[in-house]
């Protein structure tokens, strides 16, 4: 019996060859679309919201990931390249792009395979001989240099600066790779990089950003209140400090004279005076708010010698509450069971036109803001998103310290270690590990291209200089030449690059075996 005769009417199957087909063209289709920004001379992709009917909220980026998160798909397998990307740039940061393309590369192989009736189990065979041969490849040529601070601080600088190489801040990658590294290292082995705060400011060039000892928050003092606090206790709150009012629309009030109202409203200052002095006796001179503090609690505070920061946003105050000890408090009777915040000083700084509050010497003595200056709000976003990518691949390679060569380099020298293994694997095997080295190929093929090189002279001069042993032989796209990766300095992370094959296998093989493609009707809504 066929499934179509036992599943609802409403329902579609999409069976053997026409499901393949499906899953493989969606798939390759999400990869095609990335393709163009792999690589240090990668175009960028305007992201327009169709639910805007201004126009005005536009994103311009290359980053693989935002690429993929933005744009709507239905094809499952589409879905299946977008999750990985996703997950590469949750668990390493960079390499999206790279996962999404070398997946899609995989699956335009096995469509060429499975068309000369290689089956299915037979190309994951080969393509699981080929990965071990791979990941042993990239082992080998993976270089660790975590016991020598010298020389791993700049296997880091050349990581930033090949990760920021590809993005919107590659005129600025050194200073940028600069303050990306010395914020990391401040981290030490805690790798939190939540202590690391990006704030963007428009108004001059991107050469003007900069990278500051502590915890910078957006927002202003209360009125009256002194600019500069030494050994400040913080108390880090989510609490309404808006009741010394009635609320008009939420409350209705009847009474026979003015007098009566002069009362309510006495009892509400009452009470707010109360949990004022409550929140006072914790011993604290900062009192940071999640949400709104009004005039009058305000006033109370600055009487008291307290300062008070209102309408901290839950980033903020969670970031806060980090970078200084404390935690976020919500009631104030206990003052023993609060643990408050603590920094060596609270003072006021310009950046630009704007007065921001700073938090120096905290103790979380690694947290750091980078200030990020830029002409447009668009520049300063994508900014803010490669500085992102590079922060979290260093905080990865500062766990796993082992580094590979970039460029290409790494792809090749995996590509011709499966080649020569192929040859002594007999049956149909040793086709799809031959197309397993044709897709790694394929990604210094598309950077090439999208320099504007000739990527055929170039690949095959690069794959000569690899069979002939140069194992640190990659692209140099700026001289449009074949180079020593390891003297140019371009290094990626070895957790990076080993996720980036992994993660494309593992999905590719995932959408190879589907045969069946079931769309369920949705289930009816019964009638009473």
């Amino acid at each position: 019996m066929s499934a179509e005769s036992v599943v609802n009417a409403n329902a579609e199957v999409h069976k053997g060859e026409s499901a393949r087909m499906s899953s493989f063209v969606g798939a390759i289709a999400i990869a095609d679309l990335v393709k163009t920004t792999l690589g240090p001379k990668g175009m960028d992709k305007i992201l327009q919201s169709v639910s805007d009917p201004n126009n005005v909220r536009i994103t311009i980026t290359n980053d693989g990931a935002t690429i993929l998160r933005s744009v709507p798909v239905e094809n499952p397998a589409a879905k299946v390249l977008v999750d990985i990307a996703r997950t590469q740039d949750d668990t390493v940061g960079d390499g999206t792009t790279s996962v999404t393309v070398l997946c899609g590369e995989l699956l335009r192989e096995a469509e060429f395979l499975v068309n000369q009736r290689v089956h299915p189990s037979t190309i994951i065979a080969g393509w699981r001989k080929a990965v071990v041969i791979a990941r042993a490849a990239l082992e080998g040529i993976a270089e660790d240099h975590g016991s020598d601070p010298t020389q791993f601080r700049e296997d880091l600088l050349n990581i930033a600066r090949t990760t920021l190489s590809s993005k919107l801040l590659n005129v600025e990658k050194n200073h940028f790779a600069t303050l990306a590294v010395d914020a990391v290292m401040r981290l030490k082995s805690s790798g939190n990089l939540d202590h690391i705060q990006l704030l963007k400011k428009p108004g001059e060039s991107l050469k003007d950003s900069y990278l500051e000892e502590g915890f910078i928050l957006d927002k202003e003092f209360g009125v009256g209140q002194p600019r500069r606090i030494e050994n400040a206790k913080i108390l880090i709150a989510n609490t309404p400090m808006d009741t010394d009012k009635i609320k008009i629309y939420g409350s209705r009030v009847r009474v026979d004279s003015m007098l009566k109202v002069a009362e309510i409203e006495e009892a509400e200052k009452d009470k707010m005076r109360q949990k004022v002095a409550k929140i006072v006796n914790h011993g604290i001179n900062c009192f940071v708010n999640r949400q709104l503090i009004y005039n009058f609690p305000e006033s109370l505070f600055t009487d008291a010698g307290v300062v008070s920061i209102e309408h901290a946003d839950f980033d903020g105050i969670e970031r806060l509450a980090a970078v200084t000890g404390g935690e976020i408090a919500s009631t104030f009777d206990r003052p023993e069971l609060v643990k408050l915040g603590a920094c060596a000083v609270i003072d006021e700084v310009m950046i630009g036109e704007d007065k921001l509050i700073r938090f120096s010497g905290c103790a979380g003595g690694e947290a750091c803001t980078i200030v990020l200056r830029g002409a447009s709000s668009h520049l300063l976003e994508e900014a803010e998103r490669s500085m992102h990518d590079a922060l979290c691949v260093l905080s990865e390679t500062v766990k796993e310290t082992r580094v590979i060569c970039g460029g290409g380099c790494a792809e090749m020298l995996m590509a011709t270690a499966i080649d020569k293994e192929s040859t002594g694997v007999a049956g149909k095997e040793a086709l799809a590990m031959e197309a397993f080295s044709r897709a790694l190929r394929q990604l210094p093929t598309i950077i090439a291209d999208n320099a504007g090189l000739d990527s055929s002279a170039l690949v095959s001069e690069l794959r000569a200089a690899h069979v002939q042993g140069d194992h640190f032989a990659g692209l140099d796209v700026v001289k449009g030449e074949i180079g020593n990766m390891k003297t140019l300095g371009i290094r990626e992370s070895y957790k990076s690059k080993l996720q980036v094959l992994v993660s494309a296998a593992e999905a590719a093989e995932m959408i190879l075996r589907v045969d069946d493609i079931i769309k369920c009707a949705p289930r009816q809504r019964e009638q009473h």
